[in-house]
């Protein structure tokens, strides 16, 4: 059997790291000790206090620029049922060209590529800065990782050019999409107050479920905008409703429910918010509104650092990757505030499931496309 390329053993030795969020478990000491070696000055950078503490990892070669950055999680979710894997979650085996594990997709392999895409690169090219920037708090909160290290950043003067995350973008095959923005999420905890009484009797209580429909009807499964031309349209949906009753004949004296409202560039989260609590109010009774912006939308337009990102994909697999602002948010939104930003990575199709996994080949086609967007980005003759 042919030996693993360095990027394959490297994605298997960091899913051996055991680094459920908020856990380190070993991931980011590993990639601290591979670029050591590679002349990197690596800089951790701890932020929160206590249970919440988050390990993060800046690592920086070289002063001048041009300055080109990666990024990325080393966090991964939990694994749920060990007994339900075909093999250990974090033994990172390799069985049939493929390498089984937690965080094989989501992003462990994506690391392991741009580490080996620049450990091939950095004999090349000694001038110029590369950047990574690899957080602990991305399945998380995100409350202690790469916002922290963006303030960091800027405050230090660290100020890539571009920056590529390495999340799994592809839905399919490794070429498909590269995502170069990413739709706002608003949630809300609303909770409805009334008078509780017998179910036969109505007019001595107050039903505030009533009242909680009315108010959930502008997010119940509807569309907010017609999207443009980046987005598709602004969406909301009803995800929990509660009344804590479990009789049959009594109205409840308080309802709750959750809704979540993924959002483009057509809206603000400030905007959404005063139109549904004026809606509220127009329904009336009393309520109250927990509000969470967990992201704002954003978009990096098509231009030189999606060129340069397309360009390098069709060289290595002939494909011509479609722009996406498709899915959940990532750690991209934090980095827009610094440098034009945008993702490319695995395929994604087993990423938080039992037995995740990827394609060997896929990983060493990826350290060839990383490869290549740097050697374009240096201009090095290839």
């Amino acid at each position: 059997m042919t030996a693993p390329s360095y990027a394959v053993d490297l994605a298997a030795r960091l899913i051996r790291c055991q680094s459920v969020t908020p856990a380190e478990g070993g991931a980011l000491t590993l990639l601290a000790q591979e670029l050591d070696a590679l002349g990197f000055d690596c800089v951790w950078l701890p932020f929160g206090e206590g249970p919440a503490r988050i390990e993060n990892l800046f690592a920086r070669r070289g002063q001048d620029g041009p300055h080109f950055a990666f990024a990325g999680h080393t966090d991964v979710v939990p694994v749920g049922d060990d007994s339900a894997w075909r093999h250990a979650p974090f033994s990172g085996a390799l069985e049939d060209g493929k390498l089984f594990g937690r965080g094989a997709a989501d992003m462990k392999g994506g690391i392991a590529a741009f580490v080996a895409a620049v450990r091939q690169f950095v004999d090349l090219h000694p001038a110029g800065s590369i950047s990574l920037i690899i957080t602990g708090d991305e399945e998380g909160d995100a409350e202690y990782g790469t916002v922290k290290m963006v303030e960091w950043m800027k405050a230090h003067n660290h100020l890539p050019d571009l920056c590529v995350v390495g999340e799994p973008t592809n839905p399919q095959r490794l070429g498909d999409v590269i995502k170069n923005g990413r739709r706002g999420s608003l949630s809300c905890q609303l909770r409805v107050d009334g008078v509780q009484g017998h179910v036969a009797y109505p007019h001595l209580a107050d039903n505030p479920i009533v009242r909680l429909l009315a108010m959930l009807a502008p997010v119940n499964g509807v569309t907010l905008d017609d999207g443009n031309d980046y987005f598709d349209a602004s969406s909301a949906h009803v995800t929990t409703i509660d009344t804590g009753n479990k009789a049959g004949n009594v109205i409840p004296a308080t309802v709750s429910a959750s809704f979540n409202i993924r959002f483009n560039t057509e809206q603000r989260a400030d905007d959404l918010i005063s139109w549904l609590e004026d809606h509220f109010d127009q329904v009336g009774g009393q309520w109250q509104a927990d509000w969470r912006v967990s992201a704002q939308p954003f978009v990096t337009p098509a231009g030189p650092l999606t060129d340069l990102m397309k360009a390098a994909i069709g060289e290595v697999t002939g494909m011509v990757a479609e722009l996406s602002t498709s899915g959940g948010t990532s750690d991209a939104r934090f980095i827009t505030h610094l440098c034009p930003v945008a993702e490319f990575g695995l395929v994604g199709q087993t990423m938080h499931k039992v037995d995740e996994h990827v394609s060997i080949d896929d990983i060493d086609q990826l350290t060839a496309i990383y490869l290549a967007m740097l050697s374009r980005f240096f201009e090095v003759p290839r």
